[in-house]
């Protein structure tokens, strides 16, 4: 605590130190608990134990007990794989256990009839609190008195207005006082305190759902169900190749029977395509990070290629959050002259000690245009009561000027006093400043005109002031008692406007081409936040509709229907922006949600893809997955391209993985089938998939690809696949059948014998591995062609340099066995074709509902 500081005087002397002694010990203090659904143990956990990782570990297990290391090399993809995932999501935690609404910082309350300092945990319910101009307010309470306190709820409500506070009104923690003064009583702390609240439920961890993931979940689920069977199954069967169990356990022969088996059970699992997908959303990350979007959940990069409706909060996305002054719209038939004079009382007018937000648009705005500070004879300040401000020109009668005679604009005397002015024996000239209906309905005669004006304004987005000039003689008693003079005349209007980026309606342009639907949601007025979306241009050409929230139904059904015909959503709470997403959700769509203030937290955690601004709260910035660091709209065309590359790239290369997985499972039930010895080695797979798969594979996931999103990725994967992955199969299985007989091999007893065939096979494996390739990278009349060249060759020559040869076992044919070898290739290339020009026939005969 540090010593009393000096405050007004009020007559309340706060909670004693035994009470507040008794309020800590029973848990009333303002400290809060910060923790995740998630520890990282069961960060750890989620990540290593999976499905993919058991099978791929347990492959490796078993050849690593057979002592061939070379054949494990596979199990290499769980590690880079498994680290990808725990460091993504731990990074996800730390975000989650710093997320804080509200900012550690000391706060000044009263007790003991003393006014001391202490820290925002050790505040305890029924504290008086002093909220000072440029504080957060640490806890709910309730106003005990108020010196023109004014708040920025903004955060909490997404109304950007400012709210001056009265005696009796409730205050709320998140909040920020940015003029004035206040004693409050606090009446809620902790856990229980509105910040607080919204912070658990924001802190709840949820996990981006990838459709991309979902495609490769699925066939992994469908694979596990074939593996096993298949992998009991190939065990046995190559243990009846060598003789049976007795014979196998005896000579050892079991070690090639359970590395054979592996062959088989590691080729079914696109192992590559999940490592390939982390992968690319990581590289993705990092391309968005140099453009200042921070992706904090990788599969998030892709699901903006997904979203068809994007929800954007007002304040903080469209505009900047700032007030610009527009322009002074003098009333009736006024001089140039007069128009000067009024702007430097305006200016005068905005210039208090504190001004408001509105204030300091106006002072920014004259000020650029060469305004300063004229002489003040009395000022009445702002007041949330009134709804109007005043000040008082002394004036030389004279000499016939202004004691502050006009600066920066309004050079003469005759620019101070307007046309059609007051007697010369007038000593004051007051102007006043504040709400129009407020000033007008104090006002002697009718000025509808001037109300259907400002309303005329008021629809187009502005906030409307009017200036008034009154040359009646000040009361005496004006600065105690300030009052409005009857005879005053309504001179100008002051038009204000909220600043829009000016990246907004081109990027707003931008999405409506994507087929993307936009929503503005805002907790601003309805009119207002119509008016801006029209400037933005949110629809078009079409006039964007516009609803009040508060007329919304609470049914979720039935909100989904209202929703399809509303563009425009005003004072909307936050548990209704959740509902939003909800009822969008119904109608099946991807919802993307943009915001920065606390209120839009629950739904950015709710939308399939929350996006904050680089300015957002904390607490907004922690549950996005996206966060636009230096908050600008316009990035959010780049997000969207990066995970349409993701996908769409992704797309292309999955059907590689997937064509290994069908021929690993087409050969391995052939050769449980004929009880003939696994045609190849695990290092056969490895290599032929790293030089046309893998690398390739990661080249062209990271290619330009603007391409939509089109549904239905993992019914394309699979139909690009099982062509190829079928020719594949049966080429290896006819060269297995076949050229054993042809060549006089015993691929039984010889184990030359079956390294001949074993080396054919890996052969013709890689020959339909390019032409695969060469499917997949079409066109090949680029960059592309070159590619497929390259990694042909490359396979090619690896057969040629020894090391590479013996670690992967490969061996040159020569003689009778190159004739065989070339005579198989040809054979393989012809089934290929062959089956390319099948499936299109077939896929017409199975029924739709089975392709669906």
């Amino acid at each position: 605590m540090s010593a009393s500081l000096s405050m007004p005087q009020t007559d309340q002397s706060g909670l004693s130190a035994a009470e507040v002694a008794s309020r800590v010990e029973s848990g009333q203090s303002n400290k809060v608990k910060t923790s995740t659904s998630r520890s990282v143990l069961d960060i750890v956990r989620a990540n290593v134990f999976t499905l993919f990782n058991g099978i791929i570990l347990t492959a490796m297990v078993l050849v690593l007990i057979t002592g061939s290391w070379r054949d494990a090399v596979f199990g290499f993809v769980i590690i880079v794989n498994t680290g990808i995932g725990i460091v993504t999501e731990l990074k996800a935690k730390r975000t989650l256990d710093r997320l804080s609404i509200l900012v550690a910082s000391d706060f000044l309350v009263r007790r003991d009839g003393r006014d001391v300092e202490v820290p925002h945990d050790e505040i305890v319910l029924d504290d008086l609190m002093w909220i000072r101009s440029g504080e957060q307010v640490p806890a709910d309470a309730e106003i005990i008195r108020t010196w023109g306190l004014e708040l920025d709820e903004s955060m909490l409500t997404g109304e950007s207005r400012t709210v001056r506070k009265s005696e009796g009104e409730q205050v709320y923690s998140g909040s920020t006082a940015v003029s004035g003064l206040a004693l409050a009583r606090v009446n809620a702390v902790g856990e229980h305190s509105y910040a607080a609240t919204l912070t658990a439920q924001a802190k709840v961890y949820k996990k981006t759902v990838s459709d991309l993931n979902k495609g490769i979940n699925t066939i992994l689920k469908f694979m596990t169900f074939l593996v096993v069977p298949l992998c009991v199954l190939l065990v046995w069967s190559q243990i009846g190749t060598v003789g049976g169990w007795q014979t196998a356990l005896a000579t050892g022969e079991w070690r090639q029977a359970v590395v054979s088996a592996v062959a088989g059970v590691v080729g079914m699992i696109p192992e590559g395509l999940v490592l390939l997908t982390s992968l690319n959303f990581a590289v993705a990350a990092m391309r968005l990070a140099y453009k200042n979007t921070l992706v904090q959940e990788l599969e998030s990069v892709e699901t903006l290629a997904r979203v068809d409706c994007l929800n954007l909060d007002k304040t903080g996305t469209i505009t900047d959050g700032g007030i610009a002054f527009s322009e002074l719209v003098m009333l009736g038939d006024r001089a140039e002259t007069d128009k000067r004079a009024a702007m430097q009382a305006l200016y005068d007018l905005a210039n208090e000690q504190n001004p408001n937000g509105t204030g300091q648009a106006v002072l920014a705005g004259l000020g650029e245009r060469g305004y300063t500070a004229g002489e003040v004879a009395e000022r009445i300040p702002f007041s949330s009561e009134r709804k109007w401000s005043a000040i008082v020109r002394s004036f030389d009668s004279a000499s016939g000027s202004a004691q502050d005679d006009a600066r920066g604009g309004a050079a003469s005397a005759s620019s101070v006093i307007l046309s059609g002015g007051r007697s010369p024996e007038s000593k004051d000239l007051t102007w006043t400043m504040g709400a129009p209906e407020v000033l007008l309905s104090a006002l002697d005669g009718d000025h509808g005109d001037i109300l259907a004006q400002v309303n005329g304004y008021a629809d187009d987005g502005n906030r409307v002031l009017l200036i008034v000039r009154s040359d009646s003689a000040v009361p005496a008693d004006f600065g105690e008692d300030p009052r409005l003079d009857p005879a005053g005349v309504p001179v100008a209007l002051v038009l204000c406007s909220e600043r829009v980026r000016p990246d907004a309606a081109e990027t707003l342009a931008w999405f409506r081409e994507q087929g993307v639907r936009c929503r503005v949601i805002s907790g601003d007025n309805p009119v207002t936040v119509g008016a801006i979306a029209r400037k933005v241009r949110l629809t078009g050409e079409r006039e964007p509709v516009a609803m009040d929230a508060r007329e919304l139904p609470s049914d979720t059904a039935e909100l989904a229907r209202v929703l399809e015909n509303v563009d425009v959503l005003g004072r909307v709470l936050p548990d209704q922006k959740k509902a939003i997403v909800e009822a969008l959700h119904l109608q099946n769509h991807v919802v993307a949600m943009t915001g920065d203030g606390v209120n839009d937290s629950l739904a950015l955690k709710e939308a399939d893809l929350g996006i904050a601004m680089g300015n957002a709260a904390p607490a907004t910035k922690a549950v996005a997955q996206v966060v636009l660091v230096d908050s600008k709209f316009s990035h959010l065309p780049d997000v969207v391209a990066r995970g349409r590359q993701v996908m769409a790239n992704m797309e292309r290369v999955a059907g590689l993985f997937l064509v290994k997985t069908v021929y690993s499972a087409l050969i391995s039930l052939g050769v449980v089938l004929t009880a003939i010895p696994y045609p190849y080695l695990p290092r056969h797979v490895t290599y032929v998939g790293a030089l046309t798969i893998g690398m390739p594979a990661f080249i062209l996931a990271l290619a330009p690809n603007t391409r939509r999103y089109i549904p239905g990725f993992l019914k394309r994967v699979v139909h690009f696949a099982l062509p190829g992955g079928v020719a594949t199969g049966l080429s290896v299985l006819c060269a297995a059948w076949f050229l054993p007989p042809i060549m006089g091999w015993d691929i039984v007893n010889s184990d030359a014998d079956l390294a001949a065939l074993r080396s054919t096979s890996a052969i013709i494996l890689f020959l339909m591995g390019v032409f695969v390739l060469a499917r997949v990278a079409q066109p090949l009349n680029s960059w592309r062609g070159i590619l497929v060249a390259f990694f042909a060759a490359a396979g090619v020559i690896g057969m040629f340099i020894p090391f590479v040869a013996s670690f992967f076992a490969l061996h040159l044919p020569t003689g009778s066995t190159l004739v065989a070898t070339l005579l198989a290739m040809v054979g393989a290339a012809i089934i290929f074709f062959l089956c390319l020009f099948v499936a299109p026939h077939v896929a017409r005969l199975v029924p739709r509902q089975y392709l669906t």
